[in-house]
């Protein structure tokens, strides 16, 4: 009988991680479609011990999102980088949503260290199926939130479609509603259309105003900046192709109020 494999080891990992030929699903789905979703009337409705055991009693809610986190790259590449920060994904496909949940249980299973004090890996990292453009402020109560992520987002190249773009002045008044004030917009993609549509609304926006990259790295945002670059499929793929990354980021401004003197 051959040798049975501990957790430690690299193989035995590989072979408890799901594996995405099993969750076979379309690229994009309709955000307008009636779609069978779950979703608490507000965010106090929500108890997210469910999603983050290890930080039961600490009262401790999501201050990353990934709107569209696809495979979960971005989220298992920040979750060890900064472990006290819970992360949630937000994903509207059915069969690619399971899958990250598969796969962030996986994780914390191999990744244990049952001598350590400290929760393990990917504790802080969690994901719901959801229609973040109807109901994003039912799961994030008003400047929850200090990063959000937008990350090679469906283009929807055609002009009738384009109503369908996850940034749009109706969606970005729900972004400044659950971002903080200096809180973080992350944006990138390979279409650069899609790249001067989301810009030039963010730019219009006036509670956000543009940061360039390196402004974030000399904050010490450089981590996120970099998996913002390489964590996910999709910009995988870009590189494989030797295509072009289109990067805004923008930050969450407390308006400026005119003072009337007499």
């Amino acid at each position: 009988m051959g040798k049975r494999k501990r957790l430690s080891e690299p193989g035995a990992q590989n072979t408890l991680l799901p594996q995405k030929k099993h969750y076979r699903q379309r690229a994009h789905a309709n955000p307008f479609s009636d779609h069978s979703l779950d979703y608490p009337a507000s965010p106090q409705e929500l108890d997210w011990n469910e999603h983050y055991p290890a930080f039961m009693g600490t009262g401790k809610t999501p201050e990353f999102a990934d709107i569209g986190c696809g495979f979960g790259g971005l989220l298992i590449s920040l979750a060890p980088l900064f472990p006290e920060t819970l992360m949630l994904g937000m994903e509207i496909r059915v069969q690619v949503s399971q899958y990250v949940q598969d796969r962030i249980a996986a994780l914390r299973t191999t990744s244990a260290t049952p001598s350590s004090l400290a929760p393990s890996p990917y504790q802080n990292v969690s994901i719901v199926r959801a229609n973040a453009m109807k109901f994003l402020p039912n799961f994030f109560p008003k400047h929850s939130l200090t990063a959000l992520f937008f990350l090679f987002p469906d283009p929807h190249f055609k002009s009738r479609k384009h109503k369908a773009r996850i940034i749009s002045p109706t969606l970005l008044a729900e972004y400044a509603y659950v971002l903080r004030p200096g809180g973080i917009i992350y944006t990138i993609t390979d279409v650069r259309d899609l790249h001067e549509w989301m810009k030039s609304h963010l730019e219009a926006f006036p509670l956000f105003e543009s940061v360039s990259e390196d402004t974030l790295r000399e904050q010490g945002l450089g981590q996120i900046l970099d998996a913002v670059y390489t964590s996910t499929e999709e910009g995988k793929k870009v590189e494989r192709n030797g295509g072009d990354k289109w990067l805004a980021c923008f930050k969450r401004i407390e308006p400026t109020r005119n003072v009337v003197t007499s």
